[in-house]
């Protein structure tokens, strides 16, 4: 959207063109096969949500809708790293860029919107998912595929473990991934389209590291320096490759900061792997850990100190960054050197980047911990829309919308009352029926004005968790819709390269920084 339009459509577009003038043939003719399964299937879901909704669940769902993000898996990689376990840090962080980025990529590529909202509610903690396309469902693709690798190795040969302790873990995978793919229907997030395919596509990322992590490891840890610069540019290519969206969606944001951490993490454990600290069981490059030689106190004041310094990079690095970057941007912008990206301000277009710059992080600031650490206290809090969020949700509800007024026109065209669904249809008199539950849901697809509360379950008491059916006077027109959707903030092309960076840097801090720290102040293990 350009300048001086943020409340409405561009110019000369309507809600059914929008996607016609913004993507090519081939990415166009797939979305539009696609669209009617996801609006065939939002008045069921709207139907399963309100006869199984409590207060109980909508705490439950929303709090561990958190579980299966890849900021909470980026919080708690480094402790597998610090504690040992580097090979299985490396590959769940493998499995995470990989569902991460290819789902991303496919939102960004099909632009696909989520079921709509109103006849749905969402619940949620995260304020900006609403911002994303819906399909494929990232949390589905990140859960299912850490829970598949998880499962490949408890049944594999080699595994130590118990029985007991087999079946333990088993259970807690499968509560797991259950909690958040139903999680994601149950919210109103995503529909049974995104989930079942976000769970496909886990379960083959999850397989294929299962199989190949391996050789992958092998290939890491024992390349020259031209072999392990492939990763490197690999990575890169994928990043530029990345499609661009019809939307302002920030999937592209996510996509950079895990193809940085795997970068970081790539290379950081093949320098890693050379040095003297490193230990060669179970693996080379492992990170030394004895839990015998440590103990609880020094385990304890390792993750503290790694974590303080993953923090100190990232707070030191990113404000760093974005103050060197513009000046040599704008350099290379009128050297002609810039590749410009939908929805990024040039370098040119801009003096500075705001130093409160609200980020899309997949690791939070510092000075955000309190409040997360407030919302992890009050899990029964949570947030309630309903309505357009994003400006992919104001042009399937404009869509929607439209398509209803069409098929109404031409049911009074064949002089019969399609539009409710009364009277005759194709010529014939069918008897009047008393308007269904998934009847009323339809009909309030396309309307509704957005609007969002946060409830708490103690003070949550509705008769009915979903609104009734508004007038059609009611129903708000286009500037309305986009002048009350949640807009994304104003991104500046510097912060590629800037994610990049900071998140390379994190996993560096992590294999390549810390064990030595440790070493240094006396955490390390004895000899």
């Amino acid at each position: 959207m350009g300048k001086g339009t943020k409340d409405q459509p561009d110019a000369g577009l309507r809600s059914l063109d929008h996607y016609t003038s913004r993507l090519p043939l081939w990415r166009y003719w797939p979305r539009q096969q696609l669209l009617p399964l996801i609006r065939y299937e939002t008045p069921y879901l709207a139907w399963v949500q309100e006869k199984v909704r409590t207060p109980a669940l909508d705490s439950y769902f929303a709090f561990t809708a958190n579980l299966g993000t890849h900021t909470f898996f980026m919080v708690f990689l480094p402790f597998l790293f610090w504690c040992g376990s580097t090979s299985l840090g490396r590959g769940l962080v493998h499995i995470l860029a990989g569902g991460v980025f290819f789902s991303g990529f496919l939102k960004d590529l099909l632009c696909l919107p989520r079921p709509l909202s109103p006849p749905l509610q969402r619940i949620t903690m995260s304020g900006s998912a609403a911002l994303e396309y819906g399909f494929p469902s990232t949390h589905s693709t990140n859960a299912v595929s850490v829970a598949v690798y998880a499962l490949a190795l408890l049944h594999a040969p080699d595994s130590t473990l118990s029985a007991k302790t087999t079946l333990f873990l088993q259970t807690i995978t499968y509560l797991y991934v259950g909690s958040i793919v139903l999680g994601r229907l149950y919210c109103g997030m995503h529909g049974m389209l995104d989930v079942i395919i976000g769970c496909a596509m886990g379960a083959l990322i999850g397989l294929v590291q299962f199989y190949y992590g391996p050789a992958l490891d092998q290939y890491i840890l024992y390349a020259s320096l031209k072999g392990i610069l492939i990763i490197p540019l690999v990575i890169l290519v994928l990043v530029r490759i990345h499609p661009e969206p019809a939307d302002d969606c920030p999937c592209f944001d996510d996509s950079v900061a895990f193809a940085g951490v795997t970068l970081g993490a790539d290379m950081a454990s093949w320098r890693f792997a050379k040095s003297t600290l490193a230990w060669t069981e179970p693996l080379p490059g492992t990170i030394p850990y004895n839990f015998e030689g440590l103990g609880w106190t020094k385990t304890v004041l390792r993750l503290v100190v790694g974590v303080l310094c993953v923090f100190a990079w990232r707070e030191t690095m990113k404000p760093s960054l974005l103050r060197i970057l513009p000046p040599i941007f704008r350099s290379l912008e009128k050297l002609g050197l810039l590749l410009p990206r939908r929805f990024f301000t040039n370098a040119s277009q801009y003096t500075t980047v705001p130093s409160n710059l609200k980020d899309r992080d997949v690791i939070p600031n510092f000075s955000e911990l309190p409040s997360i650490l407030t919302t992890m206290r009050h899990p029964r809090r949570r947030a309630i829309s309903v309505g357009p969020q994003s400006a992919a949700d104001a042009y399937e509800t404009l869509a929607y919308r439209e398509k209803r007024r069409r098929e109404s026109q031409s049911g009074s065209n064949r002089d019969s009352p399609a539009a409710d669904g009364e009277g005759k249809a194709n010529g014939a008199a069918v008897p009047s029926r008393t308007q269904s539950k998934l009847d009323e849901y339809e009909h309030m697809m396309g309307r509704g004005s957005p609007h969002s509360s946060a409830v708490d379950v103690d003070s949550s008491v509705r008769s009915s968790p979903l609104p009734p059916p508004q007038n059609e006077a009611d129903k708000p027109d286009e500037k309305e819709v986009f002048s009350q959707i949640k807009k994304p903030r104003v991104r500046y092309d510097v912060e590629v390269v800037t994610k990049l960076v900071v998140y390379a840097g994190i996993p560096w801090v992590v294999i390549d920084v810390a064990p030595f720290l440790f070493e240094w102040i006396g955490l390390g293990v004895p000899v």
